[in-house]
C-alpha cells in the first residue's frame, strides 16, 4: 500500500461525505487506503460509509478520544508506506495526493503539507507555523499579522517569498499533514496528551529533532473548511483549548516554568485587552462594532480567567476519553 489517509471526525457528516467523494474523485495513479475513526458523532457517519463507501475501514468510537489518540488508532490499522492525517472539512480538486506522496519519497523531508485555502479561495495562513514562543503568542493578533505578513514571528515567511518552491518550516497544519511511515514511527506517533490542537506543532517538531526536514509545497492546494467540529462545542471552546495545548506543548518542549510564564503572560496580556476594549465600548458607534466588541470582551475575560485558573468549560469535562476496547470496526 503506498498511502494510509487517515480522517478523524466528530459531527462532520457532510463535510466527511464531500472529503471522500473528492479523493476517490480526483486521486489517480496511487494505491491508496481510507480509514474514518469517528469520535462518538452520533450523526449516521456509519451508515453513510457502509453504503456509499464500503472500501473505507470505519471505526466507531463510543467516546470522544480526540485528535491525537484517534489518529494513532487509524495508523494502527493502516498499512501505507506513507500517511495522510487528514481533516474531513477539506476537499481536493486535481491529483495533489499523489504529487505530495512522489515529492516526499525523493526528498530528504521527513513530511510535507499543503497549500490551504479557504472556502472562498483565499490563502489559510495556518497551513505553515511557527513555532510556539510566549512572545508570538501574547503579540499574535490579526492587525499584527496584516502589517507585517512575512514576519519570522508567524512563521508564514514562506507562504510570500518562495515563489512556488518547496520550502522547510517549522511546522505545518494537521489539516492535511502527510508523513513517512517510519519518520511516524520513529517519533513516537502523535503525543496522546493532546486533545485538540497543537499535535501538528509537537509531531513538526519531534520529526525536526530526528534530524528530518518539515516541508510546505505551495504548489498543492487543498480546500480547507475549518472550524466545523470545534464551532458545534460552545462559544470559546476552540480558544480555551488551543491555550491549553500550547501549556502542554511549553511543557513537553521548554519546560514547566516556560509553561507558567506563558500563562502569567497571557494573564496580564488578557487583563490589558479587556480594560482597552472596555474603555472603548463608549465609542462604538455602530451596533455591528458594538457587537464585535462585545464578543473580543467577553474572550478576552475568558482568556483572562483561564490564565488565572478558574475553571472552564474546556476537553476536559467535554470529552472523556476512552480506550480502544471502545471501538467496533466496520470494512
Amino acid at each position: 500500500m503506498e498511502l494510509s489517509i487517515i480522517l478523524v471526525t466528530w459531527r462532520s457528516y457532510d463535510y466527511l461525505r464531500a472529503c471522500i467523494r473528492s479523493i476517490y474523485r480526483e486521486t489517480r495513479d496511487l494505491i491508496f487506503e481510507i480509514i474514518v475513526v469517528d469520535n462518538a458523532s452520533g450523526d449516521d457517519s456509519e451508515a453513510m460509509i457502509g453504503k456509499e463507501f464500503p472500501n473505507v475501514k470505519f471505526f466507531q468510537s463510543r467516546e470522544n478520544l480526540g485528535f491525537a489518540k484517534a489518529n494513532n488508532l487509524g495508523y494502527a490499522h493502516s498499512s501505507g508506506s506513507v500517511l495522510l492525517f487528514l481533516n474531513p472539512d477539506t476537499e481536493i480538486r486535481d491529483n495533489v495526493f499523489a504529487e505530495m506522496v512522489i515529492h516526499l519519497r525523493s526528498q530528504a523531508a521527513g513530511a510535507v503539507g499543503a497549500r490551504l485555502l479557504n472556502t472562498d479561495g483565499s490563502l489559510q495562513t495556518s497551513c505553515v507555523q511557527a513555532y510556539p514562543t510566549i512572545c508570538n503568542q501574547i503579540l499574535d493578533s490579526e492587525a499584527l499579522r496584516r502589517l507585517f505578513p512575512g514576519s519570522s514571528l508567524w512563521g508564514t515567511r514562506a507562504l510570500f517569498s518562495n515563489h512556488g518552491r518547496p520550502v522547510n518550516v517549522d511546522a505545518i497544519s494537521g489539516a492535511c499533514f502527510m508523513v513517512k511511515r517510519d519518520v511516524f514511527a520513529g517519533v513516537g506517533l502523535f503525543t496522546e496528551a493532546y486533545f485538540m490542537y497543537a499535535e501538528d506543532l509537537d509531531l513538526s517538531y519531534k520529526i525536526t529533532k530526528s534530524g528530518k526536514h518539515v516541508q510546505y509545497l505551495p504548489g498543492c492546494e487543498v480546500i480547507h473548511h475549518g472550524g466545523t467540529s470545534s464551532e458545534k462545542q460552545g462559544p470559546f471552546f476552540a480558544n480555551l483549548c488551543q491555550r491549553e495545548s500550547l501549556v502542554q506543548f511549553f511543557q513537553n518542549t521548554r519546560g514547566r516554568f516556560y509553561a507558567k510564564c506563558y500563562r502569567a503572560a497571557l494573564a496580564v496580556s488578557a487583563a490589558l485587552r479587556v480594560g482597552l476594549l472596555v474603555l472603548s465600548l463608549p465609542f462604538q458607534r455602530t451596533v455591528a462594532k458594538g457587537d464585535n466588541a462585545h464578543g473580543s470582551l467577553r474572550k478576552w475575560l475568558t482568556n483572562f480567567q483561564w490564565a488565572i485558573g478558574q475553571s472552564i468549560a474546556t476537553r476536559s469535562n467535554l470529552a472523556p476519553e476512552t480506550s480502544s476496547r471502545d471501538l467496533t470496526l466496520h470494512t
